[in-house]
């Protein structure tokens, strides 16, 4: 059964009970906790906060969590930034259990130059995976890795590249960023979907529009064709709303995001319940 969610960082300036308190008032039944949320991160991480708010909104049934990347690429030419970057995502793994949540999305970190990655890039990729791989095969969370934007410093941006990760790692799944593959074209999502429907648990759903990622769905078509593709390939996973509000034409009140989630998440469960 598909999970109707939303980035907990569409509410970056709420505490944590604020956010899980919208997040159901906009008839959602899950959230994808970032632990960069700034009320949490910056208060050390309190896993018991979280904790007790799952438990005063039981209605949101599921939590999936994303790995820390602000500031951070596992992939960096800097060996203390690589380090400390692969270090989170280790550590995002027994966050995400603590919280009781089955689906980690991380990143797959980039070339720092911008330029095409090289040979030393997907080593320092290789000990990446090497380090989550060891931990998550340990545990019960499955790992999503995400899809990025096809620029010249990505090291994971096509279909094929992502379909032959997953074959080398059979542990790992896979998370959809559709605005990401939008940014190339509006069949690039399909392909996704395609070729790796199999290992899809976590979809990051919004519009790529006027040379930005994560607009709302505003029921557009390009949408909607990515909707009856996952319905046809029988995604059971989250579909996560990741809107960045500052794409807005103005700063929206609480009451304007919740409305907005609602008016979208109507338009999802018409293709997905």
């Amino acid at each position: 059964m598909v999970s109707f969610s939303v980035s907990s960082m569409f509410f970056h300036e709420y505490t944590v009970g604020e956010i899980f308190s919208f997040v159901s008032q906009a008839g959602l039944n899950a959230m994808e906790f970032w632990l960069e949320t700034p009320h949490f991160w910056l208060r050390d991480l309190p896993v018991n906060e979280v904790i007790e708010c799952r438990k005063d909104h039981p209605e949101i049934t599921t939590l999936t969590v994303h790995a820390p990347i602000l500031d951070l690429n596992p992939c960096s030419i800097n060996p203390d930034v690589a380090r400390i970057s692969v270090e989170y995502s280790v550590r995002a793994i027994t966050t995400a259990e603590q919280l009781g949540a089955h689906v980690l999305t991380v990143h797959p970190g980039r070339r720092t130059a911008k330029r095409p990655p090289s040979p030393a890039d997907f080593k320092r990729f290789d000990h990446f995976v090497s380090a989550i791989r060891e931990v998550a095969t340990s545990n019960s969370i499955k790992i999503g890795m995400e899809n990025m934007e096809p620029i010249v410093n990505s090291l994971l941006c096509t279909p094929e590249r992502m379909r032959s990760l997953l074959d080398e790692e059979p542990w790992l799944f896979f998370t959809l960023d559709v605005a990401h593959a939008m940014s190339k074209s509006e069949d690039e999502p399909l392909r996704y979907i395609e070729l790796c429907s199999d290992r899809l648990i976590n979809v990051h759903i919004s519009r790529f529009d006027k040379g930005k990622a994560h607009y709302p769905l505003d029921r557009h078509k390009s949408v909607a064709r990515v909707m009856e593709s996952l319905k046809e390939h029988d995604f059971k996973g989250s579909l996560t709303l990741e809107i960045e509000d500052l794409n807005l034409q103005h700063p929206l009140s609480h009451e304007e995001k919740i409305l907005l989630l609602a008016r979208d998440c109507a338009f999802m469960r018409e293709y997905m319940d």
